[in-house]
């Protein structure tokens, strides 16, 4: 995933983003590797999204595959300027993108929440535009958000996690929280989907902390409320 990265770490303003195109350069997604189910939908229903940026999304999207009541996923770019960008493109900086996992989970299974605890210990939420070695605009952490239900979990468990962290030396958690509405979910290439189990062994570099959020960690409705 370095083999493009120039270390952007300031994100383009609308004006100096690259100009993209207007169809997606994912015209005809094939179904998922793994679980055998369409990535780009139709999604059942009642089925909702989660969209999580965390580093490189080679092996952060299997991680999110091989959660209890993941229905599918898929690898994209988000919440930038560009619309429809390649990777080389959104490698350069110029795009404002971050590259993104898609989670479409069943609820009567598992829980948004049970996804955040997945996302936050996963990565190192504190390294601003980066993950380890991997070094550009690209690799930032970013939770897109769905609806207001999901903006109050994610800032709650953002804040539970903050404490965890910060009882274990570490500083100030730079995720950013964006939405509602999710900006446009730009799906990536063929050759990046399900990329690990295409490459069993490629690269997939681990960046958690290994600080954990309490098991079992839930926010209730009405935390939602509030």
């Amino acid at each position: 995933m370095f083999l493009f990265n120039r270390g952007k770490q300031e994100l383009p303003t609308p004006e100096n983003a690259l100009p993209g195109r207007s169809n997606s350069i994912l015209p005809n997604p094939a179904p998922h590797r793994v679980l055998g189910t369409p990535i780009a939908g139709p999604y059942p229903d009642g089925f909702q999204i989660a969209e999580f940026a965390l580093g490189c999304f080679w092996g952060e999207e299997k991680t999110f595959w091989e959660q209890p009541g993941v229905w599918t996923t898929a690898v994209g770019y988000q919440g930038g300027h560009t619309p429809n960008p390649t990777y080389e493109e959104s490698c350069t900086g110029k795009t404002g993108h971050a590259e993104t996992v898609r989670v479409v989970f069943d609820p009567a299974k598992t829980s948004y929440e049970n996804l955040l605890k997945v996302f936050w210990e996963s990565h190192d939420p504190t390294q601003g535009m980066r993950q380890g070695n991997d070094v550009g605009t690209e690799y930032r952490s970013e939770i897109f958000v769905q609806d207001e239900a999901q903006r109050a979990a994610a800032e709650a468990s953002k804040a539970m996690y903050q404490q965890q962290l910060s009882a274990a030396g570490y500083g100030e958690i730079t995720t950013a929280i964006v939405g509602p509405p999710a900006p446009p979910f730009y799906f990536a290439e063929d050759y990046h989907q399900q990329y690990l189990d295409r490459v069993p062994n490629g690269y997939c570099p681990n960046h958690s902390t290994g600080i954990t959020l309490p098991e079992g960690f839930t926010v209730t409705r009405l935390q939602y409320a509030e």
